[in-house]
């Protein structure tokens, strides 16, 4: 594929979505419409509904295909093996987040949007019987799963720091650092200067194995 260029023989609902994927990465999700899509695909725009029926399916697509390309490479614990979910589960936060860092235009969506397409009802179901079949419960399987991916898009969508439509204007701290008296606020003046805690990546890493040895060390019973 030329960048921008498709055949339009070939459109398939893959290569919509990907193309959305690729114009959301360019120029943000409020500049997203099917005439937009259409034009950047080569085709018209009528020719998009053969494959997303509606700009709603299309917004509940990009979340289903940036999952997809997130979970493509991640390979089910050995069943039976008791905790083998937990290195799992991390690996699945981690591939998550790097998605999502790749493609920061679907954040919004990821956090607003129910997963509940067929394609993701059969990635859910997929997710689940892992879970059990390493050792969980069906409704701790559950909470594992929303708990991690829950933390891990609003942590990426405030590690991105981007508010649609108005990318770029968001606050910064280093941006108020001349305005801070350390007699005032010795705290922060130090967090600036030396980024205690500004470490994205440590930060995540270190959330996910709390949250994932805090699930661990909980009795194995069913959650209420």
């Amino acid at each position: 594929m030329v960048k921008g260029v498709w055949v339009k023989a070939g459109l398939s609902r893959e290569r919509v979505l990907d193309g959305a994927l690729e114009y959301l990465d360019a120029h943000g999700l409020p500049a997203l419409s099917m005439r937009k899509l259409g034009t950047h695909l080569g085709v018209e725009a009528m020719s998009l509904y053969r494959h997303v029926p509606n700009k709603a399916a299309l917004l509940d697509g990009l979340v289903d295909r940036v999952m997809e390309l997130a979970f493509a490479g991640l390979q089910d614990p050995p069943p039976g093996r008791t905790g083998a979910w937990v290195p799992w589960m991390r690996q699945f936060a981690h591939a998550l987040r790097a998605a999502l860092r790749a493609h920061p235009g679907v954040l919004p969506l990821a956090a607003t949007r129910p997963v509940n397409s067929p394609d993701a009802l059969r990635m859910s179901e997929r997710w689940l019987a892992t879970m059990r079949a390493a050792g969980l419960p069906l409704g701790r399987a559950m909470d594992v799963v929303n708990v991690v991916a829950t933390f891990t898009i609003g942590h990426t969508l405030a590690e991105v720091g981007q508010t649609p439509g108005h990318e770029g204007t968001e606050p910064d701290l280093d941006q108020r650092a001349d305005e801070l008296d350390p007699a005032l606020f010795p705290n922060l003046a130090e967090v600036i200067a030396t980024r205690a805690g500004l470490d994205f990546d440590s930060r995540f890493a270190e959330a996910i194995d709390i949250l994932l040895a805090g699930y661990a060390a909980l009795p194995l019973k069913e959650a209420p």
